[in-house]
């Protein structure tokens, strides 16, 4: 587990803080007995943020696959009882409503006509007003522009000490197999699916978040 966290900090620029910054723009909007939607919350990293800074909230937690789901529990310790994790993708949370919902590192492994259906299985199940904050892959796909923004990717990892064949071959997987978007389009998107005029909050090289309101 812990090999798993240390791997994804050296991915992800800020990853420590993208969880504190979305515990901060949750709590811009969620009252103080949130009932909050996480959607890809295998590994626990950002249940245990929120659940260690704000006491009052719950949680509903969905992932497809189960060992990130053990690994959940296990990260969240003896806060896990304040958290309820689903095996599946977000058709199989409740219905809500929620009072937030995150979605952190997970929209980029979903193919682009399935996120929006993703987008809006979200929205339905939020609160008016309510807060969505996303982070993930998200960079200029123009010719030429895409390539020199995954070389920022590989750099980065390598400078952080990922072995330089390992994430080279992940950029290649990335760049072969995952359906990525430019960030205006990830903007329409969200719109598209409900959501407000959303707020770009985070930039880490290839990585982008926004906060949206249902």
């Amino acid at each position: 587990m812990a090999g798993y966290f240390d791997r994804t900090r050296r991915l992800v620029p800020g990853w420590d803080d993208l969880q504190k910054m979305a515990t901060v723009l949750v709590a811009e909007r969620a009252p103080a007995d949130a009932h909050v939607l996480v959607v890809g919350a295998g590994g626990g990293a950002e249940l245990k943020a929120f659940a260690q800074a704000h006491a009052g909230w719950r949680f509903t937690g969905v992932d497809p696959a189960q060992e990130m789901l053990r690994m959940a529990r296990t990260t969240l310790g003896p806060l896990a009882g304040r958290a309820q994790l689903h095996h599946g993708y977000v058709d199989t949370a409740p219905d809500g409503p929620f009072d937030a919902a995150t979605c952190l590192l997970t929209l980029h492994f979903v193919a682009v006509a399935e996120r929006k259906r993703t987008l809006q299985e979200i929205h339905r199940r939020l609160r008016p007003g309510a807060p969505f904050v996303m982070a993930h892959l998200s960079f200029p796909q123009a010719a030429g522009e895409r390539d020199i923004w995954l070389a920022r990717y590989v750099a980065f990892a390598v400078a952080s000490g990922v072995d330089p064949a390992s994430v080279r071959n992940a950029a290649s997987v990335i760049s072969d197999r995952l359906s990525l978007l430019d960030p205006a389009a990830e903007e329409a998107q969200l719109q598209d699916a409900g959501f407000s005029v959303p707020r770009l909050f985070y930039t880490g090289l290839a990585f982008r978040g926004w906060v949206a309101q249902a």
